[in-house]
Parts: structure tokens; C-alpha cells; sequence
């Protein structure tokens, strides 16, 4: 399905602001939808007189008078003779007997569509807003709906006086608060003239004991927030509205209560009448925010102190290493040095991140890069990886980065070794290159060198080095994976590891 854009592109030469224009009350207009019980379709007028359907909203409120969708759809002749006159005479049609679509009884209104210029005058018609309501459910409206219904009929005015939608702030892209949420509306000195039961709940739960109606709202905002320059802000915004302007939307707090505000100036045919004010009660959505904002400090912290103690226990065992006088000792107590600090460069990505996964890429160049450092001074060893990891979940990557940074050393201690000689076959310049490849739901990852390769007979399922022991026990238990070690073709070692992984974020 083409895109609004795409269809008013295609079909007409609009000024990109008009398009702009059409953008935005597309956006916002499920406001209007909602307060009118009825189905809104924009109509792009053609060349030769036909309308062309390229944008739709049903109502949230009541019952849609189309089933299928309207998008696209091209209508000429009788069927938008009051889309012509919309257009023809610039004005809101409403004249006419009701219509059917199928079984389904509607009415027909037609708003014609204009934007505001820059010097202050209204542009010409650029297309029409056609509102169509179900009439099959109809019966005596109630005072709620009442109230919503003069409120729909000032904002379509202003769509056709070019003052609705108002500009977006920064950083807004929904209409929430919704219609149903609540609705106050108020006159031109700002008093509530009408409160819907939800609202009314809202500011009961701001600590307003008595009813809305007959309240200067600004004062009320004032009276009731917490901090007194969050409610002298809040006050302006009113304000603001009641002078034309349209104020970004605001939350007002009191009493552990937390309401989402906005504020629309009520202008049909320029004239300011007061302002239509949406509230909605998002207490328990921000006491849930805030837990689990509060969770993720907890695990970050959680995930910090790991580090950190990890880091000791490294500390601790680099000084024992010091200390031993026995080689292999030393040697094995620096093994675990390197072992030890590659999970803490985990948990210390943990730490930073907001969720449980981390940017793997890094971590691999870090330890990479420490394993290098091993290499013997006779030879110089260059760590490359090539393709990407991407995120992994913290349950994947603890068992993997110490499955890495084994098969690393062993390729650096046991390709490159000190004592080689010449015809060991361990080329001066040594190269280790980590490859990544994700495949379906499957990280494939190779580590391979150009050393001496694997011993004759060597079998690495029966092999008794703690590294491979260590291994071959995480990548087939923790990551549920397979390893395989293999002479490379052209010389040298290689390891390939497969894992199952979930579907990269």
C-alpha cells in the first residue's frame, strides 16, 4: 500500500509544505475522529474532477461506517458532489439526506482542507476531509457526547480555516492523551465548562476533592502540583492555549500522581472561544518506569561489582603468580589471570548497557588483543577479526569470550611457539584471524592461523590440556554449540564453532 506521500506525489502538485500540512493533520486527526464518532477519509482532488482516497482514520468512540479500507480508492459523479462543493466554495458542507454503504446507514460531511501561510492569509483548498458517520446505532446523545460533538465541530472549522493542526514541539509524534482519556473543555477566561467522568478521576487523584466545572483550571494546576514551578509552567500552558498558541504536552504531578496534559486552542473562524484540554492518568505507568528503571540500576550496579571483584580475584592471582617459584605454577596461575579478566570484560559491558546484551565485537578485540600480548618475543603475532558478532544476550556471551580466549592463547602458545625451530615450520610473522558469520539462527565463528598445526595424532576429544577441557565442555554444554579443531588447508590451525543464537536485536 502506497504511502500518503507516495499517493499525493503521484496524483497532484502540491507545495512540499502542503504535503507537510497533510502530514500532520493526519497525525492528530484521530482527535477529531473520536469526538465526532465517525470515520474521517482525506480526498485528494484530480484534474478531472474525481477524488482520490489517501489517507483513512476510523473512530475509537463509536461504530466505522466502511468495513474495507478506502485507501486508494478513486470516486467521481454524484457519489462526491459535496467534496466538490468543499472545494468549490471553501467551506464545511453538511446539506444533505443520508446515505448507504451496503446495510450500513451514514452521513455525509465534507471539510475542506486549507493551510495557513507564513504572512498570515489561508491558502486554497488542497483537499478535503471527508466525515462520515454511522448512523445505524443512533439515539439521543448524552451530555458527554454532546460536548464532544461541539468540540469536533470547532476543531473541523479550524481544519478549514488552515489553523488546525497546531505545529508539533520537538520530539512529539503521537496525540496521546487520547480522547476517551479525558476531556475538559473550557471557555475563553479559562473556566471548565464541561469535565468528562474520566478527567474528573484524574484530578481526583491530584488531590482535587471538589467537581472541575466552574474552575479556573490554570489556578486549580497551581493549587494541586507538587513543585510550585512545575504548576506555574503548567498554568502558562493554559494560558497559552487560551491565547491561540499550542503548548507542548506536560505531566502534572501531586501526591504520588502523575497526569499527562495538552492543551489546544479552540479558534473556529479565528475566534479564540477557550481551549480544549486532554488529560490522562499515567500514575501506574510511570510507578512502573520507574521499577524498572530502579531494576536495571540494581543489575547494572550488580554487573559493576562483579566486575570489580573479578578484577581483585585477578589482581590476587597475578601477585601469586609472582611469588611461585615453580614455572608451571606460574604459568598456570597467569592462565587464570587471563581467564578471570576475560569474564569481567563481560560483566563490565554489562554494566554500562540498559538490558542484558552486550556489543560482542569489542569484547573479542580486547581479548584479542591480550592474547597477543602472550606471544613470544621471537614471534610477532597480528590478531585480525573479520564480520561481526553483534549483540549477544549476557547467558551467550560469558561462556563464549571464555571459549575464545582459549582457543586465542592456544593458537598464539601452541602455533608460534618460543622454542620452534627452523624446521618446526612456524612461520616469523604469525597471523590469527577471528571470523564471524551469522546464519539463520546460528553464529558460525572460526579462529584460524597460519601456524605449525596440529600435532600428528592429535585428538581433541581425548586431549588433557585444561584449555581444551574447558573448551569443549562450554561449547557443547553452556552455548549448546559444536566445536571442531582441523588442520587448515594451506597450513596452519583452525576452530570452528557453531552455535544456536536468538534472532539478532
Amino acid at each position: 500500500m502506497s504511502t500518503l506521500r507516495d499517493l499525493v506525489e503521484e496524483h497532484a502538485n502540491l507545495d512540499p509544505l502542503d504535503i507537510d500540512h497533510l502530514h500532520q493533520l493526519a497525525g492528530d486527526w484521530q482527535l477529531i475522529s473520536d469526538l465526532s464518532f465517525a470515520d474521517l477519509l482525506l480526498w485528494l482532488p484530480l484534474d478531472d474532477g474525481s477524488f482520490l482516497c489517501v489517507a483513512q482514520v476510523r473512530p475509537l468512540t463509536g461504530p466505522t461506517a466502511y468495513q474495507d479500507d478506502q485507501v486508494g480508492r478513486r470516486a467521481s459523479g454524484p457519489e462526491v458532489a459535496h467534496l466538490a462543493v468543499a472545494v468549490s466554495q471553501a467551506r464545511i458542507w453538511r446539506e444533505g439526506d443520508p446515505v448507504w454503504y451496503g446495510n450500513t446507514p451514514a452521513r455525509h460531511e465534507a471539510i475542506p482542507v486549507r493551510r495557513r501561510m507564513a504572512d498570515g492569509e489561508v491558502g486554497a483548498v488542497m483537499a478535503v476531509v471527508g466525515r462520515d458517520t454511522n448512523l445505524s446505532t443512533a439515539r439521543t446523545p448524552s451530555q458527554l457526547e454532546l460536548n464532544y460533538l461541539t468540540t469536533a465541530d470547532d476543531l473541523a472549522q479550524m481544519v478549514a480555516d488552515g489553523t488546525f493542526p497546531p505545529y508539533s514541539s520537538p520530539g512529539e509524534t503521537t496525540s496521546a492523551p487520547r480522547v476517551g482519556d479525558g476531556l475538559i473543555r473550557l471557555d475563553a477566561s479559562g473556566k471548565v465548562t464541561y469535565a468528562s467522568p474520566n478527567a474528573q478521576s484524574a484530578h481526583r487523584r491530584l488531590g482535587l476533592p471538589s467537581h472541575l466545572v466552574g474552575e479556573d483550571l490554570a489556578e486549580v494546576w497551581k493549587r494541586l502540583a507538587d513543585d510550585p514551578l512545575e504548576g506555574g509552567d503548567a498554568a502558562e500552558r493554559i494560558h497559552a492555549a487560551l491565547r491561540g498558541e499550542a503548548p507542548a504536552r506536560k505531566e502534572l504531578e501531586a501526591r504520588g500522581a502523575s497526569v499527562l496534559t495538552r492543551a489546544l486552542p479552540l479558534m473556529p473562524a479565528g475566534v479564540p472561544i477557550g481551549a480544549l484540554v486532554l488529560v490522562r492518568d499515567v500514575t501506574e505507568v510511570r510507578r512502573r518506569d520507574r521499577a524498572l528503571m530502579t531494576k536495571d540500576a540494581t543489575i547494572r550496579e550488580i554487573h559493576h561489582r562483579v566486575k570489580n571483584n573479578l578484577q581483585t580475584v585477578a589482581a590476587l592471582l597475578r601477585l601469586q603468580a609472582r611469588r611461585v617459584g615453580t614455572p608451571d605454577a606460574r604459568a598456570a596461575l597467569e592462565e587464570s589471570v587471563r581467564r578471570v579478566a576475560s569474564i569481567a570484560l563481560v560483566h563490565e559491558t554489562l554494566s554500562m548497557s540498559s538490558d542484558e546484551v552486550v556489543e560482542f565485537d569489542g569484547i573479542v578485540d580486547r581479548v584479542a588483543t591480550a592474547a597477543a600480548e602472550v606471544a613470544a618475543t621471537e614471534a610477532k603475532v597480528v590478531m585480525r577479526r573479520e564480520g561481526t558478532f553483534g549483540t549477544l544476550p549476557a547467558e551467550v556471551a560469558t561462556p563464549l569470550v571464555m571459549v575464545l580466549n582459549e582457543l586465542l592463547l592456544n593458537a598464539v602458545e601452541h602455533g608460534f611457539p618460543a622454542d620452534a625451530d627452523a624446521a618446526g615450520a612456524a612461520p616469523a610473522t604469525g597471523e590469527v584471524v577471528v571470523r564471524a558469520q551469522r546464519h539463520r539462527k546460528q553464529l558460525h565463528v572460526t579462529v584460524a592461523d597460519n601456524g605449525r598445526g596440529l600435532p600428528d595424532g592429535f585428538d581433541s576429544a581425548h586431549s588433557e590440556r585444561l584449555g581444551l577441557q574447558i573448551v569443549r565442555t562450554l561449547a557443547t554444554g553452556e552455548l549448546r554449540g559444536s566445536i571442531e579443531l582441523r588442520n587448515r588447508a594451506g597450513g596452519g590451525t583452525e576452530a570452528v564453532l557453531v552455535l544456536p543464537v536468538a534472532k539478532q536485536r
